[in-house]
């Protein structure tokens, strides 16, 4: 009689049930962790149905792959729907950029407005600058410009007769008796 050997994963879990039936039960224990654990159990989708002759072997065989599709199919449902959320927040995102652009072509517009008043200004102060400098250069002209002495008909000077030495002693004289 040829044995089978029963794959290694199927030897693991009858080890690893049996340390778990070694161990003391305590109440709290045995409500958390359940010795054996199954997978739920799916009904058969509404899309298929056993035809009449199948044996229980196809049966479940059949069951079996239909299950893991479903699932499979359910997953991907799941992947669709955060799908559509991880969209929304793009959505969300898209708006806010919009927004922030909106905000930003207002700021360089500014920009642009400061800029302009800042050129003129500094046009205005380079003119008035040319200016002064215009209006000190002619009067640096004009002070340094020789004065023309033009020549004109001046009274005749008066004349004084020059005191004699006589005059001199009685000028003095009366000013001793004033």
């Amino acid at each position: 009689m040829v044995r089978i050997s029963q794959p290694p994963l199927l030897d693991l879990e009858r080890e690893i049930e049996e340390e778990f039936r070694k161990l003391p039960r305590d109440s709290h224990h045995s409500e958390f962790a359940p010795l054996s654990v199954r997978a739920p159990d799916l009904g058969m989708p509404d899309y298929v149905e056993h035809n009449d002759g199948v044996t229980e072997i196809g049966r479940l065989s059949a069951e079996a792959v239909v299950r893991e599709y479903e699932a499979a199919a359910k997953d991907i449902e799941a992947l669709g729907v955060e799908l559509v959320q991880h969209v929304k927040k793009c959505e969300d995102m898209t708006r806010e950029a919009l927004a922030v652009t909106e905000e930003l072509k207002e700021t360089a517009a500014r920009y642009r407005e400061e800029a302009k008043r800042v050129f003129l200004q500094i046009e205005n102060c380079s003119l008035v600058t040319s200016e002064v400098r215009k209006m000190a250069e002619a009067m640096k002209e004009k002070i340094q410009a020789p004065v023309p002495i033009v020549p004109t008909a001046l009274p005749p000077p008066e004349v004084t007769p020059v005191p004699t030495s006589s005059d001199a002693k009685a000028d003095t004289d009366t000013k001793k008796n004033s």
